[in-house]
């Protein structure tokens, strides 16, 4: 399970990487479009467009489940926007190290976070902590998007001309 982090800028993007257009993300997240459309007026997930289409790469997906998850838990967007930021720093710091982990999970209060790979370190950590702590396994979510309901779909020379 390879997970890729890299932040290409908006207006380049590699030929053959994949991409989902707005309806998939919906499909997969459960995400209404006029959410989608409205975390990306906010800035919360940008994706690129292409006249009317939205076109998200596999990392802005993980986020947008991430998202959704946290949201489900209750988590307010403004704590989501510190906990992606440093998400992202997190998973690219991990995947320097090596291979993906066969299971990994978010951890945080909100104000910081932590990515575990063991649960006993997950329970070491909410035993200890001392206040709401909120908890995503994220190999679940990278599970979701490679499920065969999933299109499968990579940037072509066509969709960058759009």
């Amino acid at each position: 399970m390879a997970i890729n982090v890299s932040r290409p800028r908006d207006d380049i993007r590699e030929l053959g990487e994949r991409v989902f257009f707005s309806k998939d993300v919906s499909d997969i997240s459960g995400i209404s479009l006029r959410q989608l459309q409205w975390w990306d007026e906010r800035k919360v997930v940008s994706p690129q467009q292409a006249e009317h289409r939205r076109i998200y790469t596999y990392q802005q997906v993980l986020e947008i489940l991430t998202i959704a998850e946290f949201r489900q838990k209750g988590m307010s967007l403004q704590k989501i926007r510190v906990v992606l930021r440093l998400l992202r720093r997190q998973l690219g710091r991990l995947l320097k190290e090596g291979p993906a982990p066969s299971a990994l999970y978010v951890l945080t209060d909100g104000r910081s976070v932590s990515l575990e790979e063991q649960p006993e370190r997950i329970l070491n950590r909410l035993s200890t902590a001392k206040s709401a702590m909120y908890l995503v396994c994220l190999s679940d979510l990278i599970e979701s998007m490679a499920s065969e309901a999933v299109p499968r779909r990579y940037l072509t020379e066509q969709l960058r001309l759009l």
